[in-house]
């Protein structure tokens, strides 16, 4: 057992089993949020390596084992979180978990077959929550194929509201006006509430101006959305078409979901195994057996003329020649699926459409969900999303008691400096409020704010 190095716990007590990609960013934002973690893993190596950057313990062995989740200190552990490589393996370990220890229990899965029987598994097997990187990354790639001009859809107040992130294009008519000036000027029921321009961020007020080339984060209520992007004079219909480079789950989640959106799907994989089997599963599809990165037979099959492009093999850097590429042949809306976080600064300065990164996906879920259980009862989060790389968080709260916030007018709350109330949710109801309105109990309240770790929603307090 490797020993931390301070022995004073903070936060919850989590383990964490699998010290991959996954297990590695989840370890990371944990630690920053000031929880005691232990991972576990068979390699000794990706332990240490985990247990030299951050100040916590490690134990080498299956992380199914009992003895193995004993040493770990399974007793008196909040949560476990398994993101092994195998499906099999992480809901092996939750079961263990839950029998030794009166603990939650989180399993990654991402077989399709386990994926559709995900409620009956959490049910039965007693777990918080079941991940799926993959099929969450393709549910955000859908979303913004289905509004092609956003960079990124994040939906709230279960599916009624979305936050939506996207360029401002020259000549647009919101450039050179401040958001006091946009209900003036364009007929719009939206609340801007993030602004990112030359790489700074800022939580806009009424005098902040937007300007051609800034990147503007607006949340409404769905139904208003696309007439919104028509006001202002940008495309608002959903592609028509996609090409697929990859026939791995990512591609299936995906295609299986933009068919059913009415979106035609072309998927180009190199492994003929692999075709048979997406031509039986996607009868829908068309199924092309050739090399994906091979620019005769991308030209060949219309690359030039498709109206999106979405490469999702196994390497980062074919995703990232192939987006890349599809940029100087056609005017396709492009999608990057990267897996590695090394390099996101790089990454941000190329031209890459929108960027998904599944593993963040994954911590954006299991972060929300330790932040509810580590919270008190007066609220909890429903809905945690990172934007501008990470830099302004913002957060759906259920407010489930009477607090310091409620039943006062906004403009009479002491809040921080950069927080926004971005909407209330009360009875299905959508509301961008106004300083008159006020937090109720029964609402679900949107926070945008570019502080981290708010728990609960007296946290936007002074």
């Amino acid at each position: 057992m490797f020993k931390r190095k301070n022995e004073q716990p903070m936060g919850l007590k989590i383990i964490v089993v699998g010290c991959g990609k996954v297990g590695a960013t989840l370890v990371e934002q944990l630690v920053m949020e000031g929880h005691d973690v232990t991972v576990i893993d068979t390699n000794i190596s990706k332990i240490e390596e985990l247990t030299n950057l951050y100040d916590i313990m490690g134990v080498e062995g299956n992380g199914a084992s009992y003895s193995v989740q004993m040493e770990a200190g399974i007793e008196s552990t909040d949560l476990l979180i398994a993101v092994t490589g195998s499906d099999e393996l992480n809901l092996l370990c939750c079961t263990i978990a839950k029998q030794v220890a009166d603990c939650a229990a989180i399993a990654r899965v991402r077989t399709p077959d386990y994926s559709r029987e995900i409620g009956y598994l959490r049910e039965k097997l007693g777990l918080a929550m079941i991940i799926n990187p993959e099929m969450e990354a393709a549910l955000e790639m859908a979303r913004i194929l289905y509004l092609p001009t956003a960079l990124k859809v994040s939906p709230f107040a279960h599916g009624q509201a979305e936050l939506i992130q996207f360029k401002i294009p020259e000549g647009n008519i919101l450039d050179g006006i401040t958001l006091a000036q946009l209900s003036s000027k364009v007929p719009n029921r939206v609340l801007v509430c993030g602004i990112e321009r030359d790489g700074k961020v800022e939580i806009p007020s009424g005098m902040s101006e937007m300007r051609a080339g800034d990147v503007i984060s607006f949340v409404a209520q769905r139904a208003t959305i696309k007439n919104f992007m028509q006001n202002i004079s940008i495309k608002s219909t959903k592609v028509k078409n996609t090409m697929i480079i990859g026939g791995g789950k990512a591609a299936f989640y995906l295609a299986s979901r933009l068919l059913h959106m009415g979106i035609s799907v072309k998927i180009i994989e190199q492994d003929r195994k692999r075709c048979e089997e997406l031509s039986v599963l996607l009868p829908k599809a068309i199924i092309i057996n050739g090399d994906g990165t091979d620019a005769e037979l991308l030209k060949e099959e219309g690359i030039d003329a498709v109206e999106s492009f979405v490469p999702l093999t196994g390497l980062d850097e074919e995703n990232i020649m192939l987006t890349l590429h599809a940029r100087q042949l056609s005017d396709a809306k492009v999608i990057t699926k990267i897996n590695r976080l090394a390099f996101k600064n790089v990454i941000a300065e190329l031209n890459l459409g929108s960027v998904i990164y599944p593993r963040l996906i994954t911590s954006e879920s299991i972060i929300a969900y330790v932040r509810a259980k580590r919270a008190s009862i007066d609220s909890n989060i429903e809905t945690l999303y990172h934007l501008f790389d990470g830099r302004v968080e913002a957060i759906e709260f259920s407010i489930d008691e009477a607090s310091r916030v409620t039943d006062i007018p906004l403009m009479n709350l002491k809040l921080k400096e950069q927080v926004l109330v971005a909407f209330i949710n009360r009875n299905g109801q959508i509301i961008l409020p106004s300083g008159q309105d006020s937090i109720q109990v029964g609402d679900t309240v949107m926070i945008v704010t570019t502080h981290h770790g708010f728990d609960e929603i007296e946290d936007i307090l002074r």
